[in-house]
Formats: C-alpha cells, sequence, structure tokens
C-alpha cells in the first residue's frame, strides 16, 4: 500500500528512513514530505492516491478527503484530531487513529513549569536582572502546602498530580471518579465550582469537545481567588480568552500560563490575552520534546501495523 506522511512529524532523517525500511519490508510504499501544503489543492495532490495518510495538525478538510479516493486509513501524529473532517472520513468508511499518550509527559511537566514560573516570578526576574534592577516586587510563592486543582484526571491530569504531590501540594480534582491514584495521593473530589473556590492553582487536561468549549468562562473565573492562578495546556477554547483577559487585566486573578488558544500559533495581534497582565504564553509547546516525538512516530507506524492486520488500535472513527 501507498503510505504518505503529508506533513514533517518532527522526528530525524534517520528515524524517518528507519520507518521506511520497517514498511517497504512488509511490501509498503512510504512517502514523507519535509514541508507542508500551501494549500487544499497542493494536499490533494500529495494524498491523490495513498491508501494510508499519516498527519499531525495540518487540518484536513473533506474537501482533501473526498478527493483522496484511495484512501483507507489516517494515522494522526497527534493526541487531538478535531483538525481533521470526521464526517467525510466516516462517509467514506476510512478509519482514524490517534496518537493518544505520547505527550503526557511532556504535557505535565510544561503545565507545572508554568505554575512555577507564575509563582516565582521567573520571567519577572530575569527581566529584572537584565534592565539592572533587584528583587524588589519579587516575593514570590512557595507551592508546599497550596491547592492544587485539576480539571480533567486522565493520563495528563494524573502525571500532572504526581509531580504536585511531590511538591507537597494538596490535589483536587473534579473528576467524580475513583482513581487508584486518587486514594494514593489522598485526593479530594469536588465539583467544578467549588474546586475553582478552593484552589491556588488550576490546571486543564480536559479534551475538546462540544461540552468542553467555554467550560472555564467568566463565571467559573469569577470563582476563583485573587491569589489564585490558571494554567491551560488542554485546548484554547476550554477557556473563554476574553473572561481571562478581562479578569487578569482588573487583577481579579494572580495569573495565568498558556500553552493553547482557540488557532494555532501566530497569535492574531489582536488577541485579548497578548496584552493581558501576568501571563506566561507558550506557542502550543507542551508536548514539543525529543522524547515525544520518537515515541509518537513509533505510536504511528504501530497504529499502521495494526490495521495491516486488521488489529486496529486507538481508533478514533
Amino acid at each position: 500500500m501507498k503510505i504518505v506522511m503529508i506533513e514533517p512529524i518532527n522526528i530525524s532523517m534517520m528515524k524517518i528512513e528507519e520507518c521506511r525500511q520497517r514498511m517497504e519490508a512488509e511490501g509498503h510504499e512510504l512517502i514523507a514530505y519535509s514541508t507542508r501544503a500551501e494549500d487544499d489543492q497542493e494536499m490533494i495532490k500529495r494524498i491523490k492516491n495513498a491508501d494510508i495518510l499519516i498527519i499531525a495538525n495540518q487540518p484536513l478538510p473533506s474537501e482533501v478527503i473526498r478527493a483522496a479516493e484511495n484512501l483507507k486509513m489516517i494515522s494522526v501524529a497527534f493526541t487531538g484530531f478535531d483538525h481533521i473532517a470526521m464526517d467525510a472520513c466516516r462517509e467514506n468508511d476510512i478509519l482514524v487513529s490517534n496518537s493518544s499518550g505520547y505527550a503526557n509527559q511532556a504535557v505535565a511537566e510544561l503545565a507545572f513549569g508554568l505554575t512555577i514560573d507564575l509563582m516565582r516570578k521567573i520571567k519577572d526576574s530575569d527581566q529584572a536582572v537584565r534592565a539592572g534592577k533587584t528583587r524588589a516586587g519579587l516575593i514570590g510563592n512557595e507551592l508546599a502546602g497550596k491547592n492544587f486543582g485539576i480539571i480533567g484526571f486522565g493520563s495528563i491530569g494524573q502525571k500532572t498530580a504526581r509531580i504536585a504531590a511531590a511538591f507537597g501540594c494538596n490535589i483536587l480534582v473534579d473528576d467524580h471518579k475513583k482513581h487508584q491514584l486518587g486514594e494514593e495521593l489522598g485526593v479530594e473530589y469536588l465539583p467544578i465550582p467549588e474546586l475553582m473556590q478552593k484552589s491556588d492553582i488550576i490546571s486543564l487536561h480536559v479534551p475538546l469537545k462540544d461540552s468542553t468549549v467555554d467550560l472555564i468562562s467568566a463565571d467559573e473565573i469569577g470563582l476563583m481567588k485573587k491569589d489564585a492562578i490558571l494554567i491551560n495546556t488542554a485546548r484554547g477554547p476550554v477557556v473563554n480568552s476574553e473572561a481571562l483577559a478581562e479578569a487578569l487585566n482588573k487583577e481579579k486573578i494572580a495569573g495565568a500560563g498558556i500553552d493553547v488558544f482557540e488557532m494555532e500559533p501566530p497569535i492574531p495581534s489582536e488577541h485579548p490575552l497578548l496584552n493581558a497582565k501576568n501571563t506566561i504564553l507558550t506557542p502550543h509547546t507542551a508536548f514539543a520534546t525529543e522524547e515525544a516525538f520518537i515515541k509518537r512516530a513509533e505510536i504511528v507506524f504501530n497504529n499502521i501495523e495494526a490495521w495491516l492486520k486488521e488489529e486496529p488500535q486507538n481508533v478514533v472513527s
């Protein structure tokens, strides 16, 4: 079968060649592009005769999918898949697998990195030194003993909880289900409104779906403590950016660490969070580590091999 990697998935040429040999040994052809397609027409040209498509987070519209008449399987080198026209996949009996789990550790680590940066004012301290200033106004807060609220207690949320517990935080979770890790860490389970009120740090780890769009809006933000911070390494639309920016600028909360937005970077200059006070903004890098990318590539090709053996895994459609 013809396998097309339509965009780079951040692995070395050596790793790509290793994957190519792996596929060729089973009688399949792998074509790997080193750049993204500039438009839909270029995408159609690339995958026109593909049986299997490998894609990361480039939007894949229905028109492109319908033009790929031979397409039978898509292996997504990403956890999320809302950038793919899933209706068109279902209409054309195209199986879609994702790479869930490849970046769990990476995302949890960045979530906590943003937390420490805000709590200890690391970015502000760096700027003060470069400007010839002292530590005046740079008194931070310790994490030990703080209430660390986690909304979304899946794999990433649980890894984040382990890190927070190691720093001596009390773990609060919105999930009503009891988890073994919860017992181990002494987790307190609360509904979201109460968690928002009680937490000193709130870290979001929910998937993007209809029920999580604007999950954290003005009402929820209004419940937060004045000295609390919000961390979002989940999906941009989970948080209402305008409401968050307003709360930050009016100093109703202490800060926010944001890695995800409603769109992929570059972020438009008029975006409300770009000029909001006390923010650490990163360009969707939570998943971006060498270790995660290597793990992701393994999952991508394992998904393909499993499907070829009629034992599909990580199926999302």
